[in-house]
């Protein structure tokens, strides 16, 4: 056994456990429609449930070769259809435009993971409008439409940056499709994270109040909302264990496997590329150091991703909180709330 970012890990560990009391075999790769990049911990938020361990006085970043390395695979991986850029705030990396623009000009979707105040900072006066003029899908932070549980999670005055972000992407066209099907709508999609161990609401619900008091409070309007559980890494493990509530919270995410959830687990179908280059199933095995269950060990090392289809994923503990209530990847919840 060992320890990496406060979860313990082993072979046999809870989440392969669950799977196997509920008759699931272990998880393996499907074809890869979804290349994850991290281009950074270096962000201008410190939130408190933040997986990642970013801030502002972080120096990791992609450096240039690793991003053309990134549009290379892209190129060369007609089944890949969407390059998922995230941070840290990646806006903050200086190769961040030319890999948004290589990737929109191959033809991929690119969806950017926006803290929203990032667009505020006096050097990102015009990044709302790059996002647009390259038809960029916006996936944007907003853990309550209330300014005191916000700040009270990201910081002093996030929330009011955030909203003046949000009129600015809507006064560009962002969000007019409101959760309607639009190919050739702006898309802006919101992303709630809870307050300490809960696991989230229907996400459904959620989204309905989120849309109301938006728009009649402030004028905002939005796509789609996903609601995304609270893992038990970095900087959230830290506060748990802090407390003394680790233990109970894995076991709350253990109690609440949903079975239901496993089959669309985002890393049957995603990789995920650090800022160094290093390859790993989902997001979140990357924040632990895990590489791929089976693959080679970076992006440097990986010709062709069609040899990954098959392939074993990499699993633990934290892969407790993917399968837990409505089920949670990057993309919101796996299953409808009827379905617990």
């Amino acid at each position: 056994m060992l320890r990496a970012g406060r979860v313990l890990l082993s072979r046999a560990n809870r989440f392969g456990s669950a799977l196997f009391n509920h008759g699931l075999e272990a998880l393996q790769r499907r074809v890869t429609a979804t290349l994850q990049v991290n281009l950074g911990k270096l962000c201008n938020q410190t939130c408190h449930h933040c997986h990642v361990d970013a801030g502002p006085t972080r120096t990791e970043r992609m450096d240039e070769r690793t991003a053309t390395r990134v549009l290379t695979v892209l190129r060369t991986s007609p089944g890949v259809g969407t390059l998922d850029i995230t941070g840290g705030a990646p806006e903050l990396n200086p190769n961040f435009r030319a890999l948004v623009a290589g990737a929109r000009a191959a033809g991929r979707q690119v969806i950017v993971r926006c803290n929203l105040t990032v667009l505020e900072l006096p050097g990102q006066s015009d990044t709302a409008e790059f996002f647009a003029a390259q038809r960029v899908n916006v996936v944007a932070s907003l853990p309550c439409y209330t300014a005191d549980n916000t700040d009270s999670q990201r910081g002093s005055g996030v929330f009011e940056l955030s909203l003046a972000a949000l009129a600015r992407l809507n006064a560009l066209g962002y969000g007019a499709a409101q959760g309607h099907p639009d190919d050739g709508a702006l898309r802006l999609d919101l992303v709630y994270n809870p307050q300490g161990t809960a696991l989230p609401p229907p996400q459904q619900a959620l989204e309905a109040d989120y849309r109301r008091r938006l728009a009649d409070d402030h004028g905002v309007i939005f796509d789609r909302l996903y609601t995304i559980t609270n893992m038990p890494i970095h900087r959230f493990a830290e506060d748990l264990e802090a407390r003394g509530a680790m233990t109970g919270y894995v076991d709350l995410l253990a109690e609440s496997f949903n079975p239901a959830s496993v089959e669309d687990l985002m890393c049957r179908d995603l990789i995920s590329v650090d800022w160094d280059g290093r390859l790993s199933d989902c997001d979140f095995n990357q924040m632990l150091g895990l590489p791929l269950g089976a693959g080679p060990a970076t992006i440097f090392d990986l010709d062709d991703l069609a040899t990954l289809t098959g392939a074993s994923v990499a699993t633990a503990d934290h892969c407790l909180g993917c399968t837990a209530g409505q089920g949670s990847s990057c993309g919101g919840a796996l299953t409808p709330s009827d379905r617990l």
